[in-house]
Protein backbone atom coordinates (compact mmCIF):
# COMPACT_ATOMS: atom_id res chain seq x y z
CA UNK A 1 0.00 0.00 0.00
CA UNK A 2 2.82 2.41 0.59
CA UNK A 3 3.61 2.28 -3.36
CA UNK A 4 0.55 3.15 -4.20
CA UNK A 5 0.58 6.29 -1.72
CA UNK A 6 3.97 7.28 -2.91
CA UNK A 7 2.81 7.51 -6.29
CA UNK A 8 -0.56 9.58 -5.62
CA UNK A 9 1.55 12.47 -3.86
CA UNK A 10 3.92 12.18 -6.86
CA UNK A 11 0.88 12.71 -9.30
CA UNK A 12 -0.80 15.38 -6.90
CA UNK A 13 2.25 17.29 -6.86
CA UNK A 14 3.18 16.87 -10.64
CA UNK A 15 -0.64 18.52 -10.83
CA UNK A 16 0.20 21.27 -8.78
CA UNK A 17 3.49 22.07 -10.85
CA UNK A 18 2.06 22.06 -13.77
CA UNK A 19 -0.80 23.92 -12.49
CA UNK A 20 1.67 27.03 -11.31
CA UNK A 21 3.61 26.89 -15.01
CA UNK A 22 0.05 27.13 -16.67
CA UNK A 23 -0.46 30.49 -14.52
CA UNK A 24 3.32 31.51 -14.62
CA UNK A 25 2.68 31.44 -18.87
CA UNK A 26 -0.94 32.74 -18.75
CA UNK A 27 0.24 35.63 -16.73
CA UNK A 28 3.94 35.89 -18.50
CA UNK A 29 1.79 36.59 -21.85
CA UNK A 30 0.14 39.40 -20.51
CA UNK A 31 3.13 41.67 -19.18
CA UNK A 32 4.20 44.09 -21.86
CA UNK A 33 7.35 43.46 -23.65
CA UNK A 34 8.23 39.92 -22.58
CA UNK A 35 9.18 37.84 -25.60
CA UNK A 36 9.93 41.36 -28.01
CA UNK A 37 13.18 42.09 -25.79
CA UNK A 38 16.08 43.46 -27.68
CA UNK A 39 18.44 41.07 -29.10
CA UNK A 40 15.34 38.37 -29.90
CA UNK A 41 16.15 37.07 -33.28
CA UNK A 42 12.82 38.28 -35.58
CA UNK A 43 13.18 37.19 -39.31
CA UNK A 44 10.09 37.59 -41.77
CA UNK A 45 10.38 36.84 -45.15
CA UNK A 46 7.20 36.06 -47.37
CA UNK A 47 4.95 33.59 -45.64
CA UNK A 48 7.72 32.31 -43.14
CA UNK A 49 8.59 34.01 -39.63
CA UNK A 50 11.37 32.66 -37.78
CA UNK A 51 11.96 33.65 -34.08
CA UNK A 52 14.37 33.31 -30.93
CA UNK A 53 13.93 35.36 -27.94
CA UNK A 54 17.83 35.49 -27.40
CA UNK A 55 17.34 38.08 -24.69
CA UNK A 56 14.14 36.67 -23.15
CA UNK A 57 15.43 32.75 -22.94
CA UNK A 58 18.88 34.06 -20.87
CA UNK A 59 16.84 36.13 -18.91
CA UNK A 60 14.35 33.37 -17.85
CA UNK A 61 17.74 31.31 -17.33
CA UNK A 62 19.02 33.73 -14.75
CA UNK A 63 16.25 33.69 -13.07
CA UNK A 64 15.56 30.31 -12.95
CA UNK A 65 19.20 29.88 -11.91
CA UNK A 66 18.62 32.19 -8.54
CA UNK A 67 15.41 30.61 -7.70
CA UNK A 68 17.05 27.02 -7.81
CA UNK A 69 20.01 27.93 -5.77
CA UNK A 70 17.83 29.90 -3.22
CA UNK A 71 15.64 26.96 -2.59
CA UNK A 72 18.38 24.30 -2.97
CA UNK A 73 19.90 25.11 0.23
CA UNK A 74 18.91 23.73 3.45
Amino acid sequence: MSGASSIGKLLMLVGVVLLVIGAVLTLIGRLPGVGRLPGDILVKRGNFTFYFPVTTCIILSVILSLLFALFSRR
